[in-house]
């Protein structure tokens, strides 16, 4: 009988061994894994955001070039053209004897001109509403079927957010001034426009013709689309614009009494267009950056500003994006669940 007992202690002295050791091995496995996976997840990190630092440099490669051809832009430049899916793999692969095990990498981009679109910035100059944006965003507010109030509410927050940042500046001389609960955060992209009570869904619908830069700036007729022409200039029909893109297309304007004779408007003439509002050139570019490695995509879009042939990030923006066979793969873990 004592004999059968220590058997029975011996053979549960042995399970538990086992399991505790089995337990330290998959607990070690697990911790190697994880290891592997953050080393891999961070080796792509740092792939992918060298590549789309050089998409950058190459962006501004060409608008320095550009730059150093003259003031007028047009979208028959070389920088309006954008860079299709392009396979990089093989730039990405460090040991030239591992390329087949490297991970596809496909890199796409766009330069696209920011001075083509209405300028959020210009609705409100020297703290004050200034007609000719505000007349001009009213007609795009009722084209896109957006309520007029909500222009006002946009025209508003605006001005308390400039006189709130104006008044947040730091000045030697003077104590400094309680911050001001009620005044909204001055933005600086069109998504933060919610900040100042404008409908998430309205701001969607704006991004296609508007854009917000850190200055106000005139309006380039060389790039502006049929719908934005229409809306920033006078009695100019969606008809009548989308005859003067497609005139544009052939022979672009080079001087701003060019494009304003041919497009009827009197420069200068009250109710019609100043010649400030408008341009044949601009400094303010978005350059998209779209970087697809594995299952993994990330976006990057940053604002530029150029100077002649010196141009500086003004912002950049990065985001992760959902790819084809990402969707695929989680449509398959649902249709398992």
């Amino acid at each position: 009988m004592s004999a059968r007992k220590h058997s029975g202690a011996a053979l549960l002295t042995a399970m538990l061994t086992v399991t505790l050791v089995a337990t330290f091995a998959s607990a070690a496995l697990w911790q190697q894994w994880r290891s592997v996976e953050i080393e891999g997840a961070e080796r792509s990190r740092v792939q992918m955001q060298w590549v789309l630092h050089g998409a950058l440099d190459w962006a501004r490669l060409i608008l320095q070039e550009d730059g150093r051809n003259g003031e007028v832009d047009h979208l028959s430049e070389p920088w309006a053209l954008p860079l299709q899916e392009a396979r990089l793999s093989s730039f990405l692969a460090l040991d030239k004897n591992n390329t087949d095990d490297a991970m596809d990498a496909f890199l796409s981009g766009q330069i696209s001109d920011q001075q083509a679109l209405l300028n959020v910035r210009n609705l409100v100059q020297d703290g004050k509403p200034y007609l000719p944006s505000v007349q001009a965003f009213a007609r795009l507010f009722d084209r896109l079927n957006l309520p007029r109030a909500q222009l006002t509410l946009l025209v508003n927050g605006l001005i308390s957010s400039d006189a709130a940042s104006a008044e947040a500046k730091p000045d030697a001389t003077k104590a400094p001034a309680p911050a001001a609960d009620a005044a909204p955060l001055k933005p600086y992209r069109m998504e933060q426009l919610t900040w100042l009570g404008l409908p998430k869904a309205s701001v969607q619908a704006l991004m296609p013709y508007a854009t917000l830069l850190p200055a106000p700036t005139p309006l380039n007729l060389n790039t502006a689309s049929a719908d934005v022409l229409s809306a920033a200039l006078p009695d100019m029909d969606m008809l009548h614009a989308q005859q003067l893109v497609g005139e544009r297309a052939t022979a672009h304007y080079k001087t701003v009494a060019d494009a304003l004779k041919a497009m009827g408007v009197r420069d200068g003439a009250v109710g019609q267009v100043a010649t400030k509002d408008v341009s044949v050139g601009s400094r303010y570019f978005a350059v998209r950056g779209r970087l697809r490695l594995g299952d993994s995509a990330v976006q990057e879009v940053s604002l530029v500003e150029r100077n002649g042939a010196a141009v500086r990030v003004v912002w950049r923006q990065r985001e992760a994006l959902q790819t084809a066979a990402a969707n695929r793969s989680n449509a398959a873990r649902a249709s398992l669940q």
